[in-house]
């Protein structure tokens, strides 16, 4: 029997502003430990062993927006994958795990699927481990298996799983699933020992989801169908069919099928909840991350580069930037390059509505970082005013950026180190460090690093209009017709 791990990529974590952002998620944060959520998620199985199985490599679904952010990720651990899933539009979690129980199936096995969102913290590898292997087992017999987080806390913000007839020692049928509670009603639910938060991990055979997924909701079913038989494949990516897949009706695994299921099996032993206790988080807003982490004399976490005077039980994280705190309690203060958040630990709730009002304002700090990773490499914008902006660039060894001009900007290049091999109109030559060259406005160019080392150079854009949206672009190693 082979086990496929499915990752889901989606989610935009808006309460970890400023840190996560549209265009870069928490889930590609490094928020705990040394590596990001989705590196850790997808190492998360590396050493589960149970006897009769294989582990397969992780197969990724993901947005279209992020494919070569999640594929560099896994490039830096040295991660393979069983391929990457391209959701042209979000749809939630039942139609991204149908399409990927479609693609574990194409490969010839009816693989036992274990599914985990990518931007979720578990600190207990072994106790994990444990929780996996049991439901591996009963998912090989046909169950359809979720983890039921032991709770620690009256939580408000989680929806719980009620556990019913035990069915040995390590799982329970499903009662039922229950939604987010009152504070009260949490109580009662933690006090009474029957229940527990419902984390969004699932383990069921390919073939079992599929059939059940039809069951209850054939629209989802037959649009994902048709949308993996009209997929495109392209190295690791794989694009489901566009229209086919816009078409879907969007809902998540609970509400589909497994709540669906569980109302009908009540307590028969089709629906099962494994408990896990595992130092779970799912770091949904930044008083998560303060529960996690370390904490100093005063319960601060202090994060980068940090100095506190007198301030206790607050997170302090800084990106690049000394913060000096003085007399602050039960606060957040997160620094960024181009933004700060100033926050009550009791109030976090409403970091979404300053990412909603800076939306509403068509401002870029909700979209993107100051810093911007491309499939090449990355640019940092240093520096900006009327008619000119100034950016730092990272080339990778051997990449390339596109061929393009611009009708409103002409581009000056300064090599700070490595060297550049540059296309100019019907000229191609080499740029070497502490050289400099000049690109006029609506002349097409490419820039290239030919050498084995990062090409690292500063550039200065002057014009009328400096927005990236001004690319025309003729050729593409990437395949990218914009951004």
């Amino acid at each position: 029997m082979n086990i496929q791990p499915v990752i889901l990529c989606g989610g935009s974590g808006t309460r970890l502003w400023p840190l996560s952002r549209e265009q870069y998620p928490k889930q590609l944060l490094k928020l705990s430990g040394n590596h990001t959520m989705l590196q850790a998620t997808a190492t998360r199985l590396n050493g589960l062993e149970i006897q009769g199985t294989v582990l397969e490599a992780p197969l990724l679904v993901g947005n279209e927006e992020y494919r070569f952010l999640i594929a560099e990720q896994l490039r830096e651990l040295d991660i393979s994958s069983n391929g990457l899933l391209l959701e042209p539009t979000g749809r939630n979690t039942a139609p991204a795990l149908t399409v990927a129980a479609h693609a574990a199936l194409a490969k010839g096995d009816d693989p036992v699927l274990v599914v985990m969102p990518a931007d979720q913290v578990i600190q207990d590898m072994a106790a994990f481990h444990i929780a996996v292997r049991e439901a591996v087992i009963l998912a090989g017999q046909g169950k359809l298996v979720t983890f039921g987080i032991v709770p620690t806390a009256p939580e408000t913000g989680y929806g719980y799983i009620k556990r019913g007839a035990a069915l040995g020692k390590d799982a329970y049928c499903v009662d039922r699933f229950v939604e987010k509670p009152a504070r009260a009603v949490a109580e009662e639910y933690l006090a009474s020992g029957d229940y527990y938060w419902n984390g969004g991990i699932f383990v069921v055979r390919a073939s079992v989801w599929l059939t059940k997924i039809e069951q209850f909701r054939p629209d989802i079913a037959t649009a994902c169908e048709l949308a993996y038989a009209q997929r495109n494949e392209d190295n690791d990516f794989l694009r489901p069919g566009k229209a086919e897949f816009e078409g879907c009706p969007a809902d998540s695994i609970d509400y589909a099928v497994m709540e669906r299921l569980a109302g009908v099996d009540h307590n028969t032993g089709e629906v099962v909840v494994v408990p896990l206790d595992a130092q779970w988080s799912d770091l949904g807003a930044w008083n998560a991350l303060w529960d996690i982490s370390p904490k100093d004399a005063n319960n601060n976490v202090l994060l980068g580069d940090v100095v506190a005077i007198n301030t206790k039980d607050t997170l302090v994280l800084s990106d690049r930037r000394l913060i000096a705190c003085v007399g602050i309690e039960n606060a957040v203060v997160v620094e960024t390059p181009d933004a700060i958040l100033v926050a009550d630990k009791n109030r976090l709730q409403e970091v979404k509505d300053v990412v909603q009002r800076l939306k509403d304002n068509k401002r870029a700090e909700q979209v993107s970082h100051r810093k911007v990773y491309r499939p090449w490499g990355w640019y940092d914008s240093i520096d900006a005013g009327p008619r000119f902006q100034v950016k730092r660039i990272v080339v990778k060894p051997g990449a390339s950026l596109s061929l393009q001009l611009h009708h409103h900007r002409a581009e000056h290049w300064i090599v700070v180190s490595g060297t550049a091999l540059v296309t100019r109109g019907e000229e191609t030559f080499m740029v070497a460090e502490n050289e400099s060259t000049y690109i006029p406005l609506g002349t097409k160019h490419r820039l290239e690093n030919p050498g084995h080392m990062p090409l690292e150079m500063i550039e200065v854009q002057s014009g009328s209009y400096l927005g990236e949206d001004d690319i025309v672009r003729f050729a593409d190693v990437y395949g990218r017709t914009s951004g």
